[in-house]
């Protein structure tokens, strides 16, 4: 495999080193990474400097120490994203209306987006298990409980006949952010929730009706919703 490049530091170099041995090698998730004594020797550095490389790559989920067992190829999952701007938006206390905004607004580009893409190929099965979330909120509402885990199904499956395994990923790691955040801060973050099931409805009537248009509008309803009761909460405005 190719050398360490100058110029970074050596850490970094390492780890970059690390990853390009798993690209080289074709290793997948799960797989066996060399022992700590042939990264030494492939690598041309020390022990203790293969170590905190092989630490700092499993912050980032890309690879997995197993004590007692060796080191795996991680998930490389989007855990150290979400980690990463949950802190950022968290530590921008001057001005928590707009980092949560901008955390929204990312979510509202993608999914207003996405939703043509899909307006058109849903299936009325995949339109029935949309409803189904949606009573199952409804239900959840009138009894006084959290709609937030609906709220996650509900746009999880909404894209689940894309067949792209990076957007529930993506998407489902701005959704912790938000609430990790507005629980952080004491936010509620919610509307009423007749009117959290209001605007998920209308997402469906407008796919059900093939509606492209109608159903770019409703998700941008929906998301304008949550960013001003945001911004409610974010000053103290009950």
């Amino acid at each position: 495999m190719r050398r360490m490049a100058a110029g970074e530091p050596r850490n970094s170099r390492i780890q970059r080193a690390v990853v390009q041995l798993i690209l080289d090698r074709k290793l997948r998730s799960g797989a066996p990474l060399p022992t700590e004594a042939e990264l030494m020797e492939a690598l041309g550095v020390s022990r203790n400097s293969v170590r905190e490389a092989l630490k700092a790559l499993q912050a980032l989920d890309i690879v997995e120490i197993r004590h007692g067992y060796g080191t795996y190829v991680g998930q490389a999952s989007l855990t150290p994203l979400a980690d990463g701007l949950t802190f950022r938006t968290l530590t921008r206390q001057d001005d928590d209306e707009s980092a949560l905004a901008e955390i929204l607004q990312i979510r509202e580009v993608l999914e207003v987006g996405l939703v043509r893409q899909i307006a058109a190929t849903l299936t009325e099965a995949e339109l029935d298990r949309l409803e189904s979330v949606v009573t199952r909120m409804e239900a959840a509402g009138r009894a006084g409980h959290s709609l937030a885990e609906f709220d996650r199904e509900f746009h999880e499956l909404l894209y689940t006949s894309l067949g792209n395994a990076l957007v529930p990923q993506l998407l489902g790691a701005f959704w912790t952010v938000f609430r990790r955040v507005a629980g952080a801060r004491g936010w509620t973050a919610d509307p009423a929730p007749d009117v959290t099931v209001r605007r998920h409805r209308d997402i469906v009537t407008a796919l059900r009706a093939r509606d492209v248009e109608g159903a770019q509008h409703a998700m941008a309803v929906h998301f304008r919703g949550i960013e001003a009761r945001a911004a409610q909460e974010s000053r103290g405005v009950e």
